[in-house]
């Protein structure tokens, strides 16, 4: 069973959003998803400082099974990246939700967050 933080949000294409603050969410790949990638060998970083808007492309994770792309789930800034991934792209199999976020986004529109799923709505969706 993977794993399935409540004090997380996520989408249909199993990305985890954390609230960071207000206006600003971290983002990555569910335990799930790195699940069914298998090991992660290289990631497609984003620009620092780009917009993107929800549903965009924004990152490739490459496994030695595929290539995936990574959607925007919200649209805002990206105000970081997660640059440790590029020297170290397995933290996202190793600690998804922690060491293995990709970005960190300034939201355009903080009330979009309430339009994700909730940790039980993600569970009935992998299940």
């Amino acid at each position: 069973m993977s794993e399935v933080p409540d004090n997380l949000y996520y989408t249909k294409e199993h990305e985890w959003v954390k609230q960071e603050s207000e206006e600003v969410v971290s983002v990555g790949i569910t335990d799930y998803a790195q699940n069914a990638l298998t090991d992660i060998v290289y990631i497609e970083l984003p620009e620092d400082q780009g917009d993107v808007e929800e549903g965009e492309e924004f990152a490739i994770v490459e496994s030695v099974k595929s290539a995936s792309s990574i959607f925007a789930p919200l649209s805002g800034t990206i105000i970081e990246v997660n640059n440790d991934l590029d020297d170290a792209p397995e933290l996202m199999n190793n600690d998804p939700y922690n060491q293995g976020w990709i970005v960190k986004m300034k939201l355009n529109n903080h009330d979009d967050v309430s339009k994700l799923m909730s940790a039980d709505e993600y569970k009935k969706l992998i299940e």
